[in-house]
């Protein structure tokens, strides 16, 4: 079909069968039986003759201003995954944290962007559970998506390209923001905000682990949508949550960030990246995550 279409617009543009067939460099009789061919898949005549020549008629109208920009779609993405399957490619999709940006991807991207210079980079702002989706869907080359990303390493490429310390959140009011350092015992009495489940898979267990671990199970007052609504709610719910260390370079009015002394309090930042052959351009940025990652653990 996609032929045909092609077919169909050359001998438009030409307004001849016969120098249509040149442009295609195919034989005129081959030509004319694509046309024929395609009308009898539509159910209707695109083409009629005239004395200045081929004309579409009124449904042959319709059906190029309908598929030209199927053609054209068709033929962009076909270039794209050709451009992947040799290894190189024109543009990079990225999903991050917000949170994270700062910390990881900015530096890498510093990095990243001085050794092509060239290279689009379309970057964006979402959950981890939409970054998962998102690299199923063949919407993100890359993933900065955080330890969530555990849930979905065994279908792509993953790295770990840092292990971080753990911080707990809580009001400023509380006594124990007052503390340098905390042990993740000192938050028993404590409500825990929580996460969606559908937003960051995996953090509320993560939490109830590390709690595990210190001989208690939290008990979560509140289940948010995201970082932001956590941070939010431990300010007007004088509960705690736990986070990776870098927050404690955010300055969020009403929350204090206490480092955790717990050995076992860590923090894993999951990369992943579509699997098959990898671009150049994507291992260049993996390293350059890697290497921004190696410097924080």
């Amino acid at each position: 079909m996609i032929d045909r279409i092609r077919a169909l617009l050359a001998v438009v543009e030409e307004g001849s069968v016969s120098r249509a067939s040149v442009r295609l460099r195919i034989t005129q009789p081959a030509l004319s039986r694509q046309m024929k061919a395609l009308e009898a898949e539509i159910g209707g005549r695109l083409l009629e003759r005239e004395t200045s020549g081929v004309k579409p008629t009124a449904l042959g109208h319709t059906f190029i201003q309908l598929m030209r920009p199927v053609l054209t779609g068709y033929e962009t993405a076909l270039a794209g995954v050709k451009r992947q399957a040799r290894g190189s490619n024109s543009e990079l999709r990225v999903g991050y944290l917000i949170s994270a940006a700062n910390a990881v991807l900015t530096p890498a991207l510093a990095q990243f962007r001085r050794a092509h210079p060239g290279l689009k980079l379309l970057l964006h702002d979402m959950s981890p559970k939409e970054q998962i989706d998102a690299l199923k869907a063949g919407e993100l080359d890359v993933a900065l998506i955080g330890q969530e990303g555990a849930v979905a390493a065994g279908e792509f490429h993953s790295a770990t390209i840092c292990s971080l310390g753990v911080c707990a959140a809580l009001s400023d009011s509380d006594p124990l923001a007052f503390r340098q350092t905390l042990s993740i015992r000192d938050l028993k009495e404590h409500g825990f905000i929580g996460i969606n489940e559908d937003q960051m898979p995996g953090r509320n267990r993560w939490i109830t682990t590390l709690c595990r671990s210190a001989g208690f199970k939290p008990r979560f007052a509140v289940i948010t949508d995201g970082i932001t609504h956590v941070l939010s709610q431990v300010a007007s719910e004088s509960a705690v949550t736990l986070l990776p260390n870098y927050f404690q370079s955010f300055n969020h009015p009403g929350i204090a960030f206490v480092p955790l002394s717990d050995a076992k309090a860590r923090w894993e930042f999951i990369l992943l990246w579509q699997r098959g052959k990898v671009p150049a351009t994507t291992r260049a940025l993996v390293d350059a995550l890697k290497a921004v990652g190696g410097q924080l653990s």
